[in-house]
């Protein structure tokens, strides 16, 4: 079965140009009323990271979520939008992103992720998932996802976006349990959005983000917004416009390697531009975090704790906030004298420092081994 992926290149967040090439984007998945009907009760689930402005590529931008809860609202949705943001209260980080306020104007409902309620999935590797309520009671969820580099994952789109429904420290304990395992945390990230099934998915890739993302890294101008129904089929075509191999994006790869429908091209039905027709000249990834040679286990497992990349301070840009300390999930920071100090032997490398830190002050530290082996990667490709 052919999974449905809608293309339209949008130049900038011009409020008129937004809203038609939103229109365009819709018109070949049957356009907004295919998804809502009067009376239903919409939630719309922006990335709300960190309270960033708009121009830092963070978030959402604030001009995509107005047009889509306008349009929502234009099928007779009553519409909430809704997240839980990885640093900071909801309210603020709505508010410097310029997202509260778009919510107010459109008289929308804004939603902050306070309250959980624990889902049993049945077949599951996870089989207790602990979610907003706000998620589960919505009668139609549309995911408003940033496109991102992450420095774990790989790339953050619809997927990891649901990621978002998970209140709170409760993602601390989902880290914690993952650990340094990444295929063990992109099955989470897979299960959890398959289970939430988000009834729309549209991708701001107009300003998108580069390098060390997802908080940290730089805007990067593309050009394009993406939607379907299926969060994994529109990551996959997100990844081949961005020109990123598959075994980069950790989602994919797993949803590759256990036969997910929408994990590969394959399984994609493309409406509107060709995403070569989009795809940058460059586009810079995340930095590898791990090597993986086809090693034994043994022998593997004693490079990744050595050799593999962790997390770093960048030298006089700390200012002692806190804030990483607050969420590490295996609590391997302190605030030492003059910046947080990390204890690398507890240290889980899941990056979230790098992710939350407000002031780019963690940046990603590759060891020997990875240096080495990006840098005869960085021969193959120059000999093509």
């Amino acid at each position: 079965m052919s999974l449905p992926v809608s293309i339209q290149s949008l130049s900038d967040y011009q409020p008129g140009r937004v809203e038609e090439a939103l229109h365009a984007l819709l018109a070949p998945l049957g356009g907004m009323e295919a998804f809502v009907a009067p009376g239903q009760k919409v939630l719309v689930k922006p990335n709300l990271l960190a309270g960033k402005q708009p121009e830092k590529a963070v978030t959402t931008h604030p001009e995509i979520v107005r047009q889509t809860i306008l349009m929502a609202q234009a099928c007779g949705g009553i519409v909430s939008v809704g997240d839980s943001p990885g640093i900071g209260k909801a309210e603020t980080v709505a508010r410097k992103s310029g997202i509260l306020s778009v919510v107010e104007e459109t008289s929308a409902r804004f939603t902050p992720f306070e309250e959980s309620t624990i889902i049993r999935p049945q077949g599951t590797t996870f089989h207790a998932l602990e979610v907003a309520s706000a998620v589960l009671d919505a009668d139609v969820i549309i995911n408003l996802p940033k496109l991102k580099t992450h420095q774990r994952m790989g790339l953050t789109a619809a997927v990891k976006n649901m990621f978002g429904a998970v209140v709170g420290m409760r993602k601390a304990r989902l880290h914690l349990q993952a650990g340094t395992d990444k295929a063990f945390f992109a099955l989470m990230l897979l299960e959890l959005a398959e289970q939430l099934q988000p009834n729309l998915s549209i991708v701001d890739g107009v300003v998108a983000m580069e390098g060390e993302g997802p908080g940290s890294g730089d805007p990067v101008q593309i050009g394009t917004l993406l939607a379907g129904p299926q969060p994994l089929a529109v990551d996959t075509v997100a990844a081949h416009l961005l020109g990123l191999p598959a075994d980069t994006n950790w989602v994919q790869k797993i949803a590759r390697e256990r036969g997910r429908p929408g994990a590969d091209m394959a399984d994609v039905l493309l409406h509107g531009v060709a995403p070569e027709q989009l795809r940058p000249v460059r586009f810079r990834p995340a930095k590898s975090t791990d090597v993986n040679f086809g090693l034994p286990g043994p022998v593997k497992n004693l490079i990744r704790t050595s050799m593999t990349a962790r997390p770093a301070v960048r030298a006089g840009l700390c200012v002692r906030c806190g804030d990483c300390v607050k969420h590490c999930p295996p609590q391997a920071m302190v605030l030492g004298p003059r910046q947080v100090e990390i204890d690398h032997k507890k240290c889980i490398r899941c990056f979230c420092c790098q992710e939350l830190c407000p002031h780019g002050a963690l940046m990603t530290e590759q060891g020997l081994l990875l240096r080495v082996a990006e840098f005869f990667k960085g021969k193959g490709h120059d000999a093509k």
